[in-house]
């Protein structure tokens, strides 16, 4: 419509923008790795995840960074396919743990065919992944995403024992949260730098960018879950209510639950016992215990690490671009 305004754009479409000549070559080599010339169901189920419009964030956090550090070679282009086929395979494998039905606002891929076609499909793109990061000739990146591959698979198995008991604290919460989700992210920048070259300190400084950023987003996520929208986090309200998981607002009420309110947290999460109306008083109980703003007040701390270590990183205006995005993980809670 003429005269309307736009939108201004947010970090990391600017970033996407940027580097929109290195998407492009990630995105083409991304479709013709996930091709199967004897078995049609891989591109059939990985499309479904690598097409819904998921934002690429991590693959384009390794282009960031390798292009912070002056790179021109063409392998950025590779370890960024990397991290997004390993993202990838760990949602593939998350939906069937989670017994989840909806991924980036779509259905999941085991709900649209089955749990056996989603775990092959991610190991595909596992081994995927690794035949991308050996093309590199680096054996430092090689270790880096291998060790990041493991700990992420670490931290989902911890998340098995640890999602449901109590006894969970903060501690053991933030290194479900360094496995699982900020692995990857550190892991991403971390090898951005290394492919370029770039000065240790500088490698360092970007793995805690990434590690920092990480942790930040999935705090944000575990909130979202209990006061965003469908829309805004492509899936659905309350999920880790119900999948009884320990994420840091309930576990920030738990710490300071009166008996019946840790009665009711017992019954909902360590016996599985839900009933209609729980997760509002779920949601009720942490808003008595400030545990929501708690949660919001630690995201931000881990921003603030996150655009502290981007300071001992070489000037650049995709420099800027990451700081503006650590602001805009926390920015996406009211």
């Amino acid at each position: 419509m003429d005269g309307a305004v736009q939108k201004p754009k947010g970090p990391q479409d600017r970033l996407a923008d940027w580097l929109a000549e290195d998407m492009i070559a990630v995105n083409r080599l991304i479709r013709e790795r996930m091709a199967s010339e004897h078995a049609p169901r891989i591109p059939e189920v990985t499309a479904h995840l690598v097409e819904a419009g998921g934002k690429r964030l991590r693959p384009l956090l390794t282009l960031a960074a390798a292009r912070i550090c002056g790179y021109d070679g063409p392998y950025h282009v590779h370890l960024a396919a990397t991290v997004e086929f390993i993202h990838t395979a760990t949602l593939l494998h998350d939906d069937v743990v989670d017994e989840s039905q909806r991924r980036r606002g779509r259905p999941t891929a085991n709900l649209l065919w089955d749990n056996k076609s989603s775990v092959l499909v991610g190991d595909y793109l596992f081994s995927r992944s690794f035949q991308l990061m050996v093309e590199t000739g680096s054996l430092r990146v090689m270790d880096i995403l291998a060790n990041a591959s493991a700990t992420i698979a670490e931290g989902e198995v911890l998340q098995l024992t640890a999602a449901q008991d109590l006894r969970t604290d903060e501690r053991v919460y933030l290194q479900v949260v360094r496995g699982k989700t900020a692995a990857l992210f550190s892991a991403a920048t971390e090898v951005g730098g290394v492919i370029a070259g770039a000065d240790e300190a500088v490698v360092r400084a970007l793995f805690d960018y990434g590690d920092a950023l990480g942790v930040a987003f999935q705090i944000v996520d575990d909130l979202l879950d209990y006061g965003g929208t469908d829309a805004a986090i492509g899936k659905n309200t309350g999920d880790d209510f119900r999948e009884r998981k320990l994420t840091l607002p309930v576990i920030k009420a738990v710490a300071g639950a009166s008996a019946e309110e840790r009665a009711f947290w017992v019954r909902v999460i360590e016996k599985g016992d839900q009933r209609e109306g729980d997760l509002a008083q779920a949601q009720a109980i942490m808003a008595r215990h400030g545990s929501m703003t708690a949660a919001r007040d630690d995201a931000l701390a881990w921003v603030a690490k996150a655009r502290a270590a981007l300071e001992r990183v070489p000037e650049h205006p995709l420099r800027d671009m990451l700081a503006d995005l650590a602001d805009y993980v926390v920015a996406r809670v009211n």
